[in-house]
C-alpha cells in the first residue's frame, strides 16, 4: 500500500509498512527476492535468479539483509513480491474518540481480542497521528489507522469530508460475508467501551476508496496547516502494550514543545509518525524540530522499541542507532558494508 510518493523498491530499500501491514504484513516478509546492482557492477538475485520460494534455508538470507539496506548495499532494481487473494467482503469504517489515549487504547484492545483486522490506524489531526499493524489471522482480517485531532481535522478540511476535531480509527475489515458481521459486532462492542462514536460502516467500493484516499494524502493535509512552511516526518516503532503511553508522552511534548505536528499511525504494529511542520529559515524552529525528534527516539527506545519502524536511519537517527545496537551491533553492520562496497560508493554517511 504504498504511500504518496513511494515506489516498491523505495518501500522495499527502508523495509516500509503501510495501512495493510497489520493483516498482510510489512516489506520484509513479503518480498521474495531482489535484483540488486552491487557497488562493483555485478547484478545479485538475491534468492537466486527467477526463484520466488515462501521459505527457503539455503545460506544467508541476502533478501532480508537489503531490505531495510537503504541504499548504502547497492541499488534494488527489481521486486518480487507475494501476492494476496482480494477478500470476499470489506468494511469500512471511522471512529471518533474524547482523547488520543482512548483512541490508541481501542486499537490495543483490539488486537488484543484477537480480532482479525486487516487495516487499523489513527487519523491524525494538524497536530499528531498514529499508524498500527496489525497481527495475520487465518480466514478474515482489518485494518485500522490512527489520527490525533490535529490530523483528523487537517485531513477533514483537506479532503472536503468534515471530519469531528478529535482522535480518529479508520478501521478495515477483510474476510467471508459471515465473518465479517461477527467482526463489526466485537468491534462496535470495544470502540463504544473506549468512548468511541459515529461508527458508520461502508462496503462499497467507491466510498471505502474516499475514505482511504483521505488518509493517503495526510502528508498534504499536514503541509496545507502552514502554507510555505517545510514538513519533517519521523517515525518510531514501540511494542503495542507500551503504545498508548508513548503516544500520550509524544503528544503532551509536541504541546510543550509548541510545534505544529499531527500524528498518524499504522497502530496495529506500534508504528506511528509525526509529521512537523516548521519554517526552516527559522534557526530557532528548527532546533525545536531536531531536539524533539531526538526524544522521540529515545522515548521509543526505553519502552523497548526500535527509533525507526520504517522511515529508516539516514542521517539523523545515526547516534539512535548506535543506542539501539550497541557497539557490538554497529560493528557487524560497519563489516558488512565494508566487505559489499569497501569504496564506500553506496549512499556514503548514511546510517554508518
Amino acid at each position: 500500500d504504498p504511500g504518496a510518493d513511494a515506489s516498491l523498491c523505495g518501500m522495499a530499500a527502508t523495509g516500509a509498512s503501510g495501512t495493510n501491514a497489520v493483516r498482510y504484513g510489512t516489506m520484509r516478509p513479503n518480498v521474495l527476492n531482489l535484483r540488486v546492482v552491487l557497488p562493483d557492477g555485478r547484478l545479485l538475485h538475491t534468492a537466486g535468479p527467477g526463484r520466488q520460494p515462501r521459505s527457503r534455508a539455503a545460506g544467508y538470507d541476502l533478501t532480508s539483509l537489503f531490505v531495510g539496506s537503504e541504499g548504502t548495499l547497492g541499488f534494488l532494481t527489481q521486486a518480487t513480491l507475494r501476492l494476496h487473494p482480494l477478500p470476499e467482503a470489506t468494511a469500512v469504517t471511522i471512529a471518533s474518540f474524547p482523547s488520543v489515549g482512548a483512541a490508541v487504547a481501542c486499537t490495543v484492545q483490539v488486537l488484543q481480542a484477537a480480532v482479525p483486522v486487516a487495516r487499523i490506524g489513527e487519523c491524525p489531526q494538524p497536530e499528531v497521528g498514529v499508524r498500527v499493524p496489525v497481527v495475520e489471522p487465518n480466514t478474515a482480517s482489518s485494518h485500522a489507522e490512527f489520527l490525533d485531532e490535529v490530523m483528523a481535522d487537517a485531513c477533514g478540511r483537506f479532503s472536503g469530508m468534515g471530519l469531528p476535531v478529535a482522535a480518529t480509527l479508520l478501521l478495515e475489515l477483510h474476510g467471508s460475508r459471515r465473518s465479517l458481521d461477527e467482526q463489526q459486532q466485537q468491534t462496535e462492542e470495544i470502540v463504544r467501551q473506549n468512548g468511541g462514536s459515529g461508527l458508520a460502516w461502508a462496503e462499497g467500493q467507491e466510498e471505502r476508496e474516499r475514505l482511504w484516499s483521505m488518509r493517503h494524502n495526510a502528508w498534504y493535509a499536514a503541509l496545507a496547516l502552514r502554507p510555505g512552511c517545510q514538513g519533517y516526518s519521523t517515525d518510531v516503532c514501540v511494542p503495542i502494550s507500551r503504545l498508548p503511553d508513548v503516544v500520550v508522552e509524544t503528544k503532551q511534548d509536541l504541546q510543550a514543545s509548541n510545534i505544529t505536528g499531527p500524528m498518524v499511525g499504522h497502530v496495529g504494529d506500534g508504528n506511528f509518525h509525526c509529521i512537523l511542520i516548521f519554517n526552516s529559515q527559522d534557526p530557532e524552529e528548527a532546533q525545536r524540530i531536531h531536539a524533539f525528534t531526538q526524544r522521540l527516539g529515545r522515548r521509543a527506545l526505553a519502552a523497548g522499541g526500535t527509533c525507526t519502524g520504517e522511515h529508516g536511519v539516514g542521517l539523523g537517527k545515526r547516534a539512535l542507532l548506535q543506542e539501539e545496537l550497541g557497539p557490538e551491533g554497529l560493528d557487524t553492520l560497519r563489516s558488512i558494508k565494508a566487505a559489499l562496497d569497501p569504496h564506500n560508493l553506496m549512499n556514503p554517511g548514511k546510517v554508518l
